[in-house]
């Protein structure tokens, strides 16, 4: 079964407002591209994602996807949420023949390849979705759908629930599914510093955002 991976990326400029009282501009965007950066390195080395896709109007997330071998899809809307963005993605997957499509967010760069699999190895028969929560356990860091358009995605406070919710409401079978290195998304300081003690235990992975966070504690 064809299985596709979509990462949304906003405007690396417009991203992580809420750490902009301890990063400036500069750095925050450097810190978007080297999550996203990572990210893609760990999806390009799972075995049973077949393709991945890049939903920006981000110029460097497009040669970003362009160096790491995913295909780049315009989010025409430019400043639409999350879950529009997923949605162009999930169209574009559907367009391609996938059957079952994985939500990614760019920055949940402890990405762990052997997880992805694992969890995706583990999917189910369609319908189903798979719910990844973040690490509070009720927003929503990962999908699995199948098939891709088995519902829409409405990511934000709550969302893990509601996703459940939402599935069964389609008529298709749901779980949370606890992936840990998917957990790990960055939204506040205090995300940050949890990837930052998450990352100071493994070995490898993630070198584009280590190298970041590195130059962080030296200031």
């Amino acid at each position: 079964m064809s299985t596709i991976a979509v990462v949304p990326v906003k405007r690396f400029g417009d991203a992580k407002q809420r750490l902009a009282d301890h990063i400036g501009e500069p750095t925050r965007k450097a810190l978007s591209e080297a999550m996203v950066t990572d990210v893609l390195i760990a999806l390009r080395r799972a075995q049973r994602v077949d393709r991945v896709i890049v939903v920006t109007n981000e110029p460097a997330a497009e040669a970003l996807a362009n160096g790491y071998d995913a295909e780049p899809v315009l989010d025409s809307d430019g400043e639409t949420s999350h879950s529009s963005a997923a949605l162009v993605g999930v169209r574009s997957a559907r367009e391609r023949g996938a059957r079952r499509v994985l939500l990614v967010p760019g920055d949940c760069p402890a990405l762990d390849p052997k997880e992805v699999d694992a969890l995706i190895e583990g999917a189910g028969e369609a319908p189903e979705v798979l719910v990844i929560p973040d690490r509070h356990g009720t927003g929503t860091n990962a999908l699995l759908l199948s098939p891709p358009d088995v519902m829409e995605p409405s990511f934000g406070p709550g969302s893990a629930a509601r996703h459940v919710e939402l599935a069964r409401a389609a008529g298709a079978s749901a779980a949370l599914r606890e992936v840990p290195s998917l957990a790990l998304d960055v939204d506040t300081f205090e995300d940050l510093q949890a990837l930052r003690d998450a990352l100071a235990g493994v070995i490898g992975g993630a070198a584009h955002t280590r190298g970041m966070l590195n130059r962080l504690a030296r200031r």
